[in-house]
Parts: structure tokens; sequence; C-alpha cells
């Protein structure tokens, strides 16, 4: 037993120490394992400048701290210094700390684009200064950011007063929460849904915060979700684009930037950067205003916005649709064009060749003359599924037609299916089904005459079934030790290998594609496509033949309940080439994806387990007498078996109506853990492994603060005397005047202020009691060493004078020796209660920090997210900082006290882990019962 006992510490600081490094590994996953930047910088060709637009006077006054800009360069900006403008507005609204000369690579392309049609159409882009606000991080100031910007619109409008083309809206472009402040607007009382009818937004989460630290974020999220969710037919009018940064994008993950489906209509669109067309490249959180390829896609959709008669972007919400579709999800290599034409003649003293094989190549270059080549569709209906073929020329101009029932292989007039390609890195592609095409005779595809321009053109007619392959993926828990395996061995140019039962977003996947190649002659490179029907999230990789290609398999979005699509890999391959395919689960990226998900809930888990041992220790008081070490207590007392059912019963219990309804009766707050289960069907494993993640932080989170404190004891011991221990009062005169101060602090300029400051004093306090604890151990041992030694030379004594020192030494040593077991104790419980209270400074260090930015606008914060909470805390660590377990052991609510901690533990979990903001609450209510054991 005593054996076991001694390998007991040992064994807990492996197995935490694990757990810690399992964490370790998914924040490494998330922050450094991404995809390359393959994104362009923006530059300026002249020096930008912001020219700063005068606001009424009411509305300087109210917002000191806002600012409105016109964003300019060279001439133009010279022309626009008298803000005559002529051009469209468009609103840039900067996200968290955002600056409003992130404008800049906007306007500026916006500025060039301009320039290559003469001005005759143009943008006049305008930016708001929100002061670099951590919005995201203090929600008391998002609705003053929406009401600002509403004022913003209504002078930008009267700009353009009196012009010839006037306008009546503004488009608005939102970076991060910039974006969600675009959509409360529609939340004013007094706004108008017509001054805004486009919005597009980058980076934005529009779902829910990253990180719920206050109650003002969650209930803006609230009511801005709620409107957009009653109000959904009424906004039809505006067109919203959400584009999310991907897997880059640690900051933001882009499940939160797609907009909530319940509010979603024909009018909103939501897409990840890797699948946008001519851009592909996944953006890190700040990349997404200036990534060139996004930024060109943005503005060719202004400029294809922009109607005709009214100079403005058009108020048909179908056009303003089709074009964003255009750009941003399916382009088909051609001009956007709102209403193509049916048919097209084909004219030009063209050859005509017509081709039988159901597979064709031919390669161009430098070739005078130009061709159509005709494939006749009747000899190959019965016998194929459907058509594919590809053109390496990536030009805008038409270039595959269809002859609609004619006998000749040549015809005059045809329908132009260049509209249902679709463009890649490399080639453009269309694929058509047979069937869905029966008036269709022969297809056409046109080779102009070329100078310079080598280019190839590949058609094949395949069965579908022949070119698709199903591929199970590997189990979540295999870990990588088994795979799945398929070779396409066919000379095909197009393959669809489907990964069956891949829907969950916990799942990921490493992907090898090895080519090989039957001769060594110059290839065009293998296009990889990693589609997922359900949301618009595809990433696209470009690979050299032959080559070995890794590609990561992951979700940002799980499958829809109705939704049975299953996602594909889509191979566009080289016709001489093989293709390996192995499939294995990546341990990494699944520790990754549980990060990505749910880092945000991991201190509610933290606080869960540091609130359990602090129980622990209290209950060791009442039946030993002493207290235990925090390492210890949290081995035997942090299990999720204690935390973890009580919670799944409750969920389970609110899937019946009566249980709801008592719920409701009692006007207890929605469980977070019924709603996050509702959302995922695995929550309740991983919120147990996230339990166990939480252990692990918690434990050397404990380990590194104790090892802190001996080191900073020592350095105080090192450098200075040590004070005598003593034991002081309770409550002072003093304290009570300290205890006050901060109240009024709390009250008068910031909560958090107040909280950081007795934070640090109670830290001094206990460091001081480390210090006094350990010069009186090693007095008490040098003592103990001189009495020894004393002794030796005590033998011409007498018995009796000896007996009589002993005894006044016996008596002084247990007297010390009492002293410092019980200085121990207390030590041990103020270590714990300061661990608790470190995450406590930490959850409200956000408004600490906005204040800190904001002090020259205002002394006070208002409104104050922790003003209530320090105010009640600050008072009960004056007392506690100076409490003893000698206080605490005698008291009768003691037992009462030691239990709180494991029901506040499960609350804090079915309450907190959407609601950080909630954690102070549960600990404050804790730490009020100990000092009221102190007291009573």
């Amino acid at each position: 037993m005593g054996q076991a006992g001694r390998w007991l510490p040992a064994l807990a600081a492996l197995f935490y120490g694990a757990l810690a490094a399992l964490v370790l590994l998914g924040v490494r996953d998330v922050l450094l394992v991404y995809e390359e930047n393959r994104c362009s910088m923006t530059y300026m060709y002249e020096y930008p400048e912001y020219l700063k637009i005068k606001l009424p006077k009411k509305t300087a006054r109210r917002y000191p701290a806002y600012e409105l800009y016109l964003y300019g360069e060279g001439n133009y900006a010279k022309e626009n210094k008298n803000l005559l403008l002529t051009g469209i507005p468009v609103l840039f609204l900067p996200g968290n700390a955002g600056s409003y000369k992130q404008v800049r690579s906007l306007g500026s392309i916006a500025l060039r684009k301009a320039e290559d049609v003469d001005f005759k159409y143009h943008f006049n882009f305008f930016s708001v200064n929100f002061n670099e606000e951590l919005v995201a991080l203090y929600g008391g100031s998002l609705q003053r950011q929406t009401k600002f910007v509403h004022e913003c619109i209504k002078v930008i409008l009267k700009l353009y007063k009196d012009r010839e083309f006037a306008p009546s809206s503004v488009a608005i472009v939102g970076h991060s929460m910039g974006g969600l402040v675009a959509r409360a607007l529609l939340t004013l009382k007094n706004f108008k849904p017509e001054l805004i009818n486009l919005l597009i937004t980058q980076a934005t989460p529009h779902v829910a915060p990253v990180m719920p630290l206050d109650k003002y974020l969650t209930d803006f999220y609230t009511a801005v979700n709620n409107h957009w969710i009653l109000k959904a037919q009424e906004l039809r009018n505006l067109t919203t684009l959400s584009v999310a940064g991907g897997f880059r994008d640690y900051q933001v993950r882009s499940g939160l930037a797609f907009l909530p489906r319940s509010s979603q209509h024909d009018s909103a669109l939501s897409v990840v950067s890797s699948a946008v067309p001519r851009a592909w490249a996944s953006t890190d959180h700040l990349s997404i205003v200036w990534c060139k390829e996004l930024i060109l896609a943005t503005i060719r959709a202004f400029f294809d916005l922009i109607d005709e008669n009214t100079r403005q972007i058009t108020e048909d919400p179908k056009k303003r649709m089709s074009v964003l579709n255009h750009h941003f999800v399916r382009h088909p290599a051609k001009m956007f064009e709102e209403n193509p034409e049916a048919f097209t003649e084909l004219t030009g003293t063209f050859t005509w060749i017509t081709v039988k094989a159901s597979k064709w190549t031919y390669s161009v270059y430098n070739d005078s003359d130009g061709k159509y080549f005709t494939f006749p569709l009747a000899s190959h209906r019965k016998s194929y599924s459907h058509v594919y073929c590809e053109n390496t020329l990536l030009d805008t101009s038409s270039w595959i037609y269809g002859c609609m029932n004619s006998n000749s292989p040549m015809c005059l007039e045809a329908t132009d299916l260049s509209w249902r390609a679709e463009l890649l890195p490399t080639t453009k592609v269309v694929m058509l089904k047979l069937q869905d095409h029966p008036s269709l005779s022969h297809i056409v595809i046109q080779v102009p005459p070329t100078v310079g321009n080598k280019y190839t053109l590949d058609c094949e007619f395949f069965k579908e079934d022949s070119r698709t392959v199903q591929i199970p993926v590997t189990h979540l828990f295999s870990f990588g030790l088994s795979s799945s395996k398929i070779l396409l061995n066919s000379t095909g140019l197009l393959y669809n290998v489907q990964l069956q039962h891949f829907n969950r977003i916990y799942q990921a996947f490493k992907i090898y594609i090895e080519s090989h190649c039957q001769s060594l002659k110059e290839r065009k490179p293998s296009v990889y496509r990693l589609h997922i029907p359900w949301s618009h999230e595809d990433s696209i990789i470009v690979a050299k033949v032959p080559s070995l290609t890794e590609i990561s398999a992951k979700l940002h979005i799980a499958q829809p309940q109705n939704d049975s699509r299953v996602p594909e890999l889509n191979i566009y391959s080289s016709s001489d080439c093989h293709y390996e395919v192995i499939l294995k689960t990546s341990l990494l990226q699944v520790l990754g994806q549980m990060i990505r998900f749910h880092a945000g809930a991991l201190p509610v888990y933290i606080v869960s387990n540091i609130l359990l041992t602090y129980g622990g220790q209290l209950s060791k008081l009442v039946s030993t007498g002493q207290c235990s070490d925090f390492s210890l207590e949290l081995v035997r007392t942090a299990k999720p078996y204690k935390v973890e059912p009580l919670i799944s019963i409750v969920v389970f219990l609110q899937g019946f109506n009566w249980f709801r309804e008592i719920w409701e009766s009692l006007s207890l707050p929605e469980v977070d853990a019924a709603v996050l289960s509702s959302r995922d069907a695995w929550f309740p494993l991983v919120s147990l492994i996230l339990f166990l993640f939480g252990t692990g932080i918690a434990y050397w989170s404990g380990v590194f603060f104790s090892t802190s404190l001996r080191l900073f004891s020592s350095l105080w011991l090192t450098l200075m005397r040590p004070p005598v221990l003593q034991k002081d009062k309770l409550i002072t005169p003093r304290r009570l005047c300290g205890a006050l101060s901060l109240a009024l602090v709390s009250w008068t300029t910031c909560g958090a202020l107040a909280v950081v400051i007795v934070y640090l004093q109670y830290l001094f306090k206990v460091i001081k009691l480390h210090v006094n604890v350990k010069a009186e151990q090693n007095t008490l041992n040098g003592d103990s060493g001189d009495s020894k030694e004393a002794s030796k030379n005590s033998s011409i004594h007498t018995v009796k004078n000896r007996s009589s020192m002993d005894s006044i030494s016996e008596a002084t040593q247990s007297l010390s020796n009492s002293t410092i077991v019980e200085a121990v104790n207390s030590l041990k419980m103020h270590v714990t209660i300061l661990n608790l209270f470190t995450w406590i400074v930490l959850l409200n260090l956000p408004s600490l920090i906005y204040w800190l930015k904001n002090l020259r606008y205002n002394v006070r914060l208002d409104p104050d997210p922790c003003r209530s909470t320090a105010i009640i805390i600050t008072c009960i660590l004056e007392i506690l900082m100076n409490s003893r377990t000698s206080e605490v052991k005698t008291s009768k609510l003691l037992k009462i006290a030691a239990k709180v901690p494991l029901p506040l533990s499960v609350a804090m979990l079915a309450f907190g882990r959407m609601h950080l903001y909630k954690v102070p609450d549960f600990v404050t209510f804790s730490l009020l019962l100990h000092v009221l054991c102190c007291i009573v």
C-alpha cells in the first residue's frame, strides 16, 4: 500500500502530462498546420489618402471616438477634396481592433478597375474609424457602433444630394465584427432597410461570438440573429454574401462565418475563400482584407452589379445573386452576362472536322486556321451517360456549343454550352449528362486561330458508374493505424471518389494521392478538388504529375440531418496516368478539430476541475482538520463521473415536454449542453474528453503556480529579511477602508481594474505567507540541530536541570510545529483560491484592456460587464486573504461550504460553456460561503 502511494504522484503527473500534451498538439494543429499563404499582396500605385468627413455636431459630440473617412489616391483624392462625389458609395466597417485604413485594398483596386473603363463607372469607398475597439472581447460598444454607422450612412447619402445619379442606398463591406455591426443595422427601430441593398462580410462570426466573455456580447448576437430569422421575408431585398477564411483563419473558424441556416433565404450566400473561383486560397483573419485574388473577385462583382440606367448597384435581387454566384461559387470562364443569348451563330471560314471516337485529344500551337470539331451524340447515347471536355486556354471566349436536332455535322446556329463550364486553376471543364439534353444532336468545339498560344483540348464519353468509386473513410478511433485504399487503373480524364460516412466535424483524414504515368512526356498538372456538397467549402490542390500529394480532409460544417449527399474527391487527371488513393485518420487533426470548435469552452472545464479540488480540500478540513495539497486533491476529486452524468440526465430529460415545461416555469436558463448536443450527437463524448483536457491543464497550471510561488519566496528570502510569522485579525478598519476603496474604484472606473488590484494584493499576501512558512521551517530545522549539539556538551549538568530544559524546549518546539502546520494548511488553501481567482481575472481582463484603450474618452466604463461581480469579490477577497484554516475548521457552515463546489461545478458546465461570463459568478458564490465560514 505504501509502495502504491509513492508511485501515485508520478503516475498522476504522467497521465495529466499526456492530457496536457494532447491539448498542445491540438493547439499546434490549429495555429501552425495549414496550407501556405497563396494570396498575393495588394499594392497602391499612388500614395493612399484618407479624407476625414465632417459629421454633424450632434453626432460628433455623441460619438467622440468615432470618425468617417473617404479613401483616395493621387489625382482622384485631389478631385474629391471638395466632396463633389459622383460615384457609387461603398462603406467599409473594420472589425475587432481593426483600422479604417484596411479599406485601401478595396479602394485601390476599384480605382484601377474604374480607370480601365475610363471612369464610366466608379466607386467611392468610405471607411469608419472605430478607434480599434476590442468588440470581439467586449460587447458593450457594439450597439453604439451600430448607431454610429446608421448616422454615417445618412451623412454619405447627403453628399450625393442633387447629383444626376444620386444613390438611395449604400453597399457595405464588413470585416470581422464589422459585418455583424452591419447586420445589426436592421435591428434599429428607425433604420430603413432600403438604405442597404448589398452586404459583403469577410471572416465575420455570424453564428455566435468566438469567446462569449460578457452578457452584452451574447445578447447582441441573440438580438441580431433572432431579428434576421423573424424578418427573413422582409430582408429578401438585401443581398448578403459571407466569405470565410478557411483553416488559415484560426481566430474565427469558418463554421461561425456561415450565416445561420434559419435566417438564410434565396438572397444570402456563404462561401469559404478556398472555394472562391480564381482565388482558391485560404486566408488568415487579417489577410482576407488584402488578399489580391479575393479582392479582385469582390471588385469584379461590384462592377458587374452596376445598372447602366441608374449608374448605381442594381435594385434587382435576382441579378445580384446571379453575379455573386458567378464570381464566388461557379465561374464559367466567361464575362458575366445577365441574359446570355440562347443561340449563337457559328460563323467564319472554319474547317469542320467530325470526331467519332469516344476519347479525343487535340493540342494546338500557332495554328492560323480555325476549326470546328463536331461530335455526333447519336452513336454515343446508348453506350455512355456523360460527356466531359476540358480546355487549357483560360480566356473568356466561348468554346463549346450544342447543335439542336441537326442531321448535318455542320450547324449554323447552336446553343452556347460554355456557360455550363467551370473554371479550375489550370483548365476549364464542362460535364454534360446526355439524358438531360435529348434535343442535342452534336457537340461542337471551336478552336480559333492562334498565334503564340499553346493549349490542349480533351474530350471523352463515359459511363458515370465507371468513373465513380466509393471509399469508406477510416474510423475516428483508428488513430491512423488502418487505412482505406483504392487504385484507379483506367485512363480517364475525371474520377469521382466518394468519401462514405464523412459527415462529422471531428473527423479528419490525410488523403495521399500517388500518380504513376506510363511515359515520361511533359503533362499538364492534375487538379484535386475536395467537394463538400452541403456547403461552399471546397478546397482545390494543383499537383505535378507524377507525384505524391497529401490532402487534409476535414469539415467546417457538419452534414445537415436532411441531407444525404456524400463528399467527393474529384480527380481531374492526365489520360495516361494511374492513381492510387490512400486515406487514413489523422489523430493530430482530430485533436485540432476539437480545439478549433471548443477551445472557447476550455476555461469552463479548467475552472470546474479547480472548483472540485477546492471542495475536496474543504472536505479534508472537515474530516481530518488538515488541508491537502492541490495536486493530490485534484487527483482524488476531479473526476468526470461526478459531473458529466448529471448533465447528461438533464439533457435527456429536456427531450420530454413535461420536463421542459417545469424547467421553464422555474425560469431556469437554457442548458448550454442541451443546445450543443442538439447540434452534434457526438458532443457528450467530446465533453468528456474536454473535461479530461481541463483536468490536465488544471493539474499543470497548479504545478506551475506552486513552483512560481516557491521561486518568488526564495528570491524574497535571498534579497530581504523575512517577516515574523504572526496571526492577523480577520477584519480591521484599515481593511474595511481598502475594500470600500476598491468598491469605489469598481463603481467609478472599471470593475476589472479593482479585480486586478485585489488579485495583486492577494498574490503579495500569499507570497509573503510562503516566505514566512519557509523561514520558520528553516529556523526550526536550525534550532533542532543546535539542540542536538548542545545535548552532547551538557553531560556535566544534573539530571533535574537537563529534564527541565528538555521540557521547555519540547514545549517551544511543539508550539512552533503547530504554528507552522497551521500556516502550511492556510497556504495550501490560499494557493487554490488564488488559482481560481486567476481564471476570474483572465476572463475579466478584456474589459480592462478595452477601458485602458478608451480612457482618454471616458474614465468610467459604461456599460461594465463585471462591475457588480467586482464589488462583491473585492470585499470577499479582502477578508479571505487574511483568513486561516483554524478559523474555518470550527465553523458550522464548513460542511455546507465543502459540498457546494460539486453542484456549482455541474451548474458551471451546464450553463457556462456558451456563456463564459457566468463562470465568475459560480466561483464568487463558493468563495462567499468560505468567507461566512471564517465569520460564523
